[in-house]
């Protein structure tokens, strides 16, 4: 009868104690005793601690092989589990550990190494603790996206990564070609797109919520949940050029309806987080932000407050501190003012809404002034901005106005002109990227640490 396979993360429970079964793994530390035997601590990626294995030297292989085992062996061990007299819960008791790969001068040795290190050896610091914990977060707050919006009725749709259109009009944006570049350069002429594979200029996607809305306007309700590219030339540790957005999309739904659905949705991601990775967010509370799991719960459990931007302006204007960026009506706010606002005026988090339609996209629905937009962004203390959306503008006439003032060509627009034309509804949407809420929920500093391979300006390794 064969063994019974187990993760690391069930054998260390209690309840398989007299079981006997068959764990594969890595191997963290051995530990060789003046009694005969060693321990061994085998991680396999199911969580974050390992469990010891008592490997006696009676064993077969005992001195040609487990005293040679190091740091990255995998190994395949049988045994019984057994109550340990340690800090663990349980240990195994091997009867035979069978060598699957060695790992001679493997980087990764029980030293700390720097994050930056680390990313030169993005293929293996999966391995290491704090990337198997970012994983496994990452992990949980995909699923719990998914969960959300299937509990809520919205459909999941794939927009395309490929598009002739600039959703936000800021022009950094990778261009997709099967033109010979060398030839090009040579000869010195313009580009003749008619030789080119899409017969017109075409590129990487910055988000697919104009798609999207195509679908909203006949389903009702959907989501993308896709990866999405930047082209901006920034090495900052909060940018990435290609990184991934949730961004859905609700007919019938004004801007107080896409501020109780963004609420309602970091609710149910913190509260999944919190609830099913305890141990990887413990790590990350004691080794990378001292009381990150209060922060992360009072912003699961506190209601979000509101303010307009306008009325933000008038708070930062009057606080009498002092910000290296310079506050006015009428320009963006930066992530110190964010911070501020939620961290020390409310203490918790705030939706801003009514930005100046100057400093948005076309698409946002302009208010009765004039001035505004039916814009929110959801902040959070330690970091701002974790979400930006708003009701789109419908009116057709509206929008084609705000098009020209943005000198963006209806032609190029036409089938997103269409929705207005044929039955349109108020709708609304918002865009979280999934990035950014992971570098969030980990407390992580450098949102390169919370993709398995960051992409940014002169990298794209591995």
């Amino acid at each position: 009868m064969p063994l019974e396979k187990m993760f690391v993360s069930d054998a260390r429970d209690a309840a398989h104690v007299g079981k006997t079964v068959l764990i594969q793994g890595w191997i963290r530390t051995r530990r060789d005793s003046k009694g005969g035997f060693s321990f061994l601590e085998i991680n396999d990626g199911s969580c974050m601690g390992n469990i010891q294995v008592i490997a006696d030297a009676d064993l077969a292989n005992y001195k040609d092989e487990i005293q040679r085992l190091s740091a990255g062996c995998s190994v395949a061990i049988e045994g019984e589990v057994k109550a340990s007299e340690g800090k663990q819960a349980t240990e195994i008791q091997a009867s035979q550990v069978t060598v699957l790969g060695w790992a001679d001068d493997f980087p990764l040795q029980k030293k700390r190494h720097s994050f930056e290190k680390l990313r030169e050896w993005a293929h293996i610091r999966a391995r290491s603790n704090t990337f198997g914990a970012v994983a496994r977060v990452r992990n949980q707050i995909c699923q719990s996206i998914h969960q959300f919006f299937h509990e809520n009725n919205f459909l999941y749709v794939h927009t395309p990564i490929i598009t002739a259109s600039d959703c936000e009009g800021a022009g950094e944006m990778f261009k997709v070609t099967t033109l010979d570049l060398d030839r090009l350069a040579k000869s010195g002429g313009p580009v003749n797109y008619e030789y080119d594979f899409f017969d017109k200029p075409s590129f990487l996607t910055v988000s697919g919520q104009l798609e999207a809305e195509t679908y909203a306007t006949a389903l009702g309700r959907v989501y993308t949940f896709g990866p999405t590219f930047r082209a901006e030339n920034s090495n900052t540790s909060r940018h990435l050029s290609e990184f991934w957005m949730i961004e859905p999309e609700a007919a019938f739904f004004d801007l107080a309806d896409d501020m109780a659905l963004a609420e309602s949705f970091l609710r149910k991601i913190l509260s999944d987080v919190l609830n099913r990775c305890d141990e990887d967010l413990q790590f990350f509370d004691q080794r990378i932000q001292k009381g990150l799991i209060e922060s992360l719960r009072k912003v699961a459990e506190t209601p979000f407050q509101h303010m307009t931007y306008t009325d933000a302006i008038k708070v930062l204007e009057n606080c009498g501190e002092s910000f290296e960026f310079p506050i006015a009506w009428g320009t963006d706010l930066q992530a110190e003012h964010e911070r501020y606002l939620t961290e020390k005026h409310v203490a918790g988090p705030l939706i801003l809404t009514d930005y100046p339609s100057t400093i948005k996209p076309f698409y946002m629905r302009l208010s009765d002034d004039r001035k505004t937009v039916a814009a929110m962004d959801v902040l959070v203390p330690g970091v701002g901005e974790i979400i930006g959306g708003s009701q789109r503008e419908e009116r057709l006439d509206v929008l084609t106005q705000r098009m020209a003032e943005m000198d963006l060509r209806e032609e190029d627009y036409w089938w997103y002109l269409d929705l207005r034309r044929y039955g349109t509804v108020p709708h609304a949407g918002f865009g979280l990227g999934l990035e950014r809420l992971v570098q969030y929920t980990t407390g992580m500093a450098n949102i390169r640490d919370v993709i398995p391979f960051p992409r940014t300006p002169g990298n794209a390794e591995f």
